[in-house]
């Protein structure tokens, strides 16, 4: 006869399986979420202007981001609202183009219009300068975040 003990091996126990299937899939959840976030293109602080433009930063040229508009369809101190691309293109002088989110930084409503040298937030009044994005008339505390646009010949596309 054999002096070993005839237990049973140990079972894991219901406790530790649940927490390790969790632990799984959160690791799967925060892998599918943990990809890169559309908008952090619009938080850019810089946006790409035609030759002769100043204070822009960045090269102009062919990008593989999705056309906008020619530049002629963008007036001179004026801009227009690209709702679906979720961003407002100006031309604050002949042959300067900026770019800026339509995401109002009040109560993040969008901006809907662009006149007299300035862009709207229908919500509450708040009014941005064309040529910064900067708070002209609040309630907004702070600027429209600046988006990136390429300008190449009299197109112009997002990068």
């Amino acid at each position: 006869m054999s002096s070993e003990s005839l237990q049973p091996a140990p079972a894991v126990c219901r406790r530790t399986l649940l927490a390790a299937l969790g632990g799984a899939g959160i690791a799967a959840t925060l892998t599918a979420c943990g990809g890169s976030d559309d908008s952090s293109s619009g938080s850019s602080d810089t946006s790409t202007g035609s030759s002769g433009s100043t204070g822009s930063s960045g090269s102009t040229g062919s990008a593989g981001g999705a056309a906008l508009a020619k530049t002629s369809d963008i007036p001179e101190g004026g801009g227009k609202v690209f709702a679906d691309q979720s961003v407002v293109v100006t031309q604050p002088t002949a042959g300067e183009f900026k770019a800026f989110s339509t995401v109002c930084p009040h109560q993040k409503q969008r901006v809907n219009s662009v006149d007299n040298g300035l862009i709207t937030c229908p919500a509450h009044g708040s009014q941005f300068s064309v040529t910064d994005g900067s708070v002209e008339k609040g309630p907004a505390t702070s600027g429209l975040t600046a988006a990136k646009i390429t300008v190449s010949g009299d197109s112009i596309t997002l990068a």
